[in-house]
Formats: C-alpha cells, sequence, structure tokens
C-alpha cells in the first residue's frame, strides 16, 4: 500500500490511513468530489475534495515528472507502475483518425491495488487439467469478479507443475495486451507466472498468439478478455497448430456466450472443450463441456 500512498499528497495520505478497511482496491479520485476507496465488499468516502491541480501533481508523479514517457500508456488510458498496480486515467480525450493521440483535462484516476492471491486456481484446475495436458477452456465472468486474478493463479500453477496433482510444469505462453496479466514494468514481470511462462505484452492478442506459436513453442497458450473476430482466428490457429488454450470473455451465462455471434464459433467450430463460469461469490462452475454436455450443463 505504501508504494501506492507515495504518489498521494501528504495531507490525502493521512485521511486515508485513518480509515478502518481491509484489503483495499481501489483509490478512486475525482475532481471536485471526495476521494472514494473500495474493496470486494464495500467503500468508503474520505473527507477530501481533489483539485485539478492535485491530480495533475499526482499524474506528474505516477509519470516520473515526465508525461510526454508516458504518452503512450495515458492514452491507453492507464499507467502500470512497480509491483504491478495500475493506475486508470479519463479526461477530455483528443482522437484523430480512431485513435486517441492524447488526453486533456486529466479528470480522474483510479488506482487499482494489484494482489496476487494465491491458490485461488485449484478448483478451476480440476476442470481445466487432463491428465498432463490442458483442455481448451473459456472462462466466463461478469467485469470486476476477479478472472484475471484467477487467471494468473492458473498460469502460475500449469508453469511450475502441480505435485499434489501430479501435474507437470509446461511451458505457457501468456498475450497481455494490456498488461493486466504479467503487470510488466519497465520491461519487468512483476507478477509470477511461473518458470515456465513466456509473455509478450502490448500487442493485439491476435497477433500475439501467433507469434508465440511461431518463436515460443508453447505447450499451452493464455489470453485475457477475447471477443473479437481475429481473437477467433487466432485460437484456430493455434489448435490447429497442436497448442492447447485458456482465454477468458466477459458475460454472465453460457447462453450469452452462445448469443455471442463471436464467442459462439468457438462452440460452433469446436475450438473450446470446456467454458466455466465464474460467478459474483468468485465460485467456479463447469457448464459446458464438449465430451458430455449433459452432464456439465
Amino acid at each position: 500500500m505504501e508504494e501506492i500512498l507515495k504518489f498521494l499528497p501528504q495531507i490525502l495520505r493521512e485521511k486515508i490511513k485513518q480509515i478502518d478497511m481491509a484489503n483495499i482496491e481501489e483509490i478512486r479520485i475525482r475532481i471536485a468530489k471526495p476521494v472514494i476507496l473500495k474493496n470486494n465488499i464495500e467503500e468508503k468516502l474520505v473527507d477530501y475534495i481533489t483539485s485539478s491541480e492535485t491530480i495533475l501533481q499526482i499524474l506528474q508523479k505516477i509519470c516520473d515528472n515526465s508525461l510526454y514517457s508516458y504518452q503512450n500508456q495515458i492514452c491507453e488510458g492507464f499507467i502500470t507502475i512497480k509491483n504491478g498496480h495500475r493506475v486508470g486515467i479519463t479526461g477530455n480525450a483528443v482522437v484523430r483518425e480512431g485513435k486517441v493521440i492524447t488526453l486533456n483535462y486529466i479528470s480522474s484516476l483510479n488506482f487499482r491495488i494489484a494482489r496476487q492471491i494465491l491458490d485461488c486456481g485449484y478448483k478451476a484446475l480440476t476442470y481445466i487439467l487432463n491428465n498432463n495436458k490442458v483442455w481448451n477452456t473459456l472462462i466466463v465472468s461478469p467485469p470486476g469478479i476477479g478472472k484475471t486474478t484467477l487467471l494468473k493463479d492458473i498460469i502460475k500453477k500449469i508453469s511450475n507443475g502441480i505435485p499434489e496433482m501430479n501435474f507437470k510444469g509446461i511451458t505457457c505462453g501468456v498475450v497481455d495486451e494490456r498488461g493486466e496479466i504479467s503487470a510488466t514494468y519497465k520491461g519487468i514481470t512483476q507478477n509470477d507466472l511461473g518458470i515456465r511462462t513466456d509473455v509478450i505484452d502490448n500487442i493485439p492478442k491476435a497477433l500475439g498468439m501467433k507469434m508465440l506459436v511461431r518463436s515460443m513453442s508453447p505447450k499451452v497458450i493464455i489470453a485475457d478478455e477475447i471477443g473479437n473476430k481475429e481473437d477467433i482466428e487466432a485460437i484456430e490457429y493455434a489448435v490447429s497448430s497442436g497448442v492447447n488454450g485458456i482465454f477468458t470473455a466477459h458475460g454472465e451465462n453460457l447462453e450469452q456466450i452462445k448469443d455471442n455471434p463471436i464467442l459462439n464459433q468457438l462452440i460452433l467450430k469446436n475450438y473450446i472443450d470446456r467454458i466455466l463460469i465464474l460467478d459474483s461469490q468468485r465460485s467456479v462452475h463447469l457448464v459446458y463441456d464438449k465430451y458430455n454436455q449433459k452432464k456439465a450443463i
């Protein structure tokens, strides 16, 4: 937490420290509004109203006093800082030819505090593993439930091996388009994704999947939040090349996946063996099994 608080004004730091709240996940800072702390159970207001000058001062600290050096990340809407924490940014977007070229008048910052929750992936792994191989798996949940946290633990265990499940570690290739899985900071992966894991970040998922298959010979490829036609084509390329995959997507149930004309291609073309749902209580459920659909559903 200290590595986050150091970016904030002294007064705000002290006020946050006085609030009794465990496992803070977000610190939301908005111009002319109170700061809000949030965890997975509740949110609390901090008696501190933020000015536009304060927002800029905080952002300058985050960017090592060089906004220009972080311009590309700012245009993506977030900055990754040490230890994998991320700072979401909103403001007045300047768009040219369909791309954000800068953000002016920054109005909000959202510190998302990264934590690796160890051993949260065991239940999912009982559905994902097939002896010493991996089922092609899609993990589905609404935003903010924790599927990326779950995915990180799954990757680490598959990469290192799981002696208690008699599973030997295998080579994993991770496509981390937005840096949420690996939390790479200045070229160094902040999250522990295991000893047999190769990461390619800051690249579109479809392109990254094909590059990893060609260059790193992974046994399993992992990508977060798939959803467009190019992603499905890349998954087809990987599966056809003999590489298994674990992917995530937004949704609440199997029906939503089947109603999505792009994601449903994974089922219709038999690219996916199993679909897991992560519900609002962060419990994992098997809802689709290509080889035993009646039992799964």
